[in-house]
């Protein structure tokens, strides 16, 4: 984890009141072009994506995360609740598969709830037999809400 920060050190972490510009846009379809071209939200056009973020019900923010020359590398999508942060949607460069923006963005928003002393930080479905859910085992301890109630992770996966 200590690497994953270091190679990161150079990115500007800064919250937004989830107002979306293009830049967003832009990454967020290059994103999914790359890693997601095959999924529902492969069509999704600017004004659902916008939808997405600006008309929540409850409160919700992005975190864009930014390089020295300003240029945006990734941004998450988080719902403020009551308890804790939840990451709704996370976007990144794809050109900088190096990088690990997901896993880093993670750690991030663990601090960000340990920094708040907040209880928990919700990584959203958690699917065993899925690529792209099944990363969320790594971070521990964890929870699975299953069977009407919130159950230690590691006695279901």
């Amino acid at each position: 984890m200590k690497r994953l920060a270091a190679k990161h050190a150079d990115l500007t972490a800064t919250v937004l009141d989830g107002t979306l510009t293009d830049e967003h846009y832009d990454l967020f379809q290059r994103y999914l072009t790359s890693r997601h071209e095959d999924g529902q939200m492969g069509s999704m056009t600017i004004d659902e994506f916008s939808s997405m973020v600006e008309n929540s019900p409850i409160s919700t923010f992005l975190i864009d995360y930014r390089d020295t020359d300003n240029a945006l590398l990734a941004s998450v999508l988080v719902d403020l609740q009551s308890d804790g942060l939840s990451a709704v949607y996370s976007f990144f460069e794809p050109e900088c598969p190096d990088r690990s923006f997901g896993s880093f963005i993670i750690l991030d928003l663990i601090e960000r709830v340990q920094q708040s002393e907040a209880s928990y930080l919700y990584l959203g479905y958690y699917i065993a037999e899925s690529r792209k859910m099944s990363y969320k085992a790594r971070y521990t301890p964890f929870e699975i809400f299953h069977a009407g109630r919130w159950q230690p992770g590691s006695s279901l996966v």
